[in-house]
């Protein structure tokens, strides 16, 4: 979408099912192999009992609604505010919405509240700044 195109209030949404295996993977392609995340023995005897999720995959969901959806294709990352509420445990659906906040057009700037939910428990919530092209003029 372009700028000209977003209204204040607008929002986008993404499901995800976090397993063992989309934890494990991200493992591998950060590199961050935590045994909290990978390590079901070792994570029994933590405070969560179980493996989490790193909250950096939640974050990543966020990602995939700004540059998929809103705004979408050609929407460029300047800055992402993050604060981890809950932990996301394999089985866990994380529903991830991104809501347009302000529109500063002559700075082609959106902010948006990013919030990820695990049913009614926010896990991730934060806020980002993206830039975003007007419409090309029409000659």
């Amino acid at each position: 979408m372009y700028i000209d195109e977003l209204v204040v209030g607008q929002a986008s949404s993404l499901e995800r099912v976090v397993t063992q295996e989309v934890i494990n993977s991200f493992a591998d392609a950060s590199g961050d192999h935590n045994p909290v995340h990978v390590d079901p023995a070792f994570a029994a005897g933590t405070m969560f009992k179980t493996t989490i999720a790193h909250g950096m995959l939640s974050a990543a969901y966020i990602s995939a609604v700004l540059g998929t959806q809103l705004p979408g294709p050609g929407a460029i990352y300047m800055s992402q505010s993050l604060k981890f509420r809950a932990p996301v445990r394999p089985g866990d659906k994380v529903v991830t919405t991104c809501t347009v906040k302000e529109i500063v057009p002559e700075k082609k700037r959106v902010v948006v509240d990013t919030v990820c939910k695990v049913g009614d428990t926010v896990v991730l919530e934060g806020e980002a700044t993206m830039l975003v092209q007007p419409k090309p003029k029409q000659a």
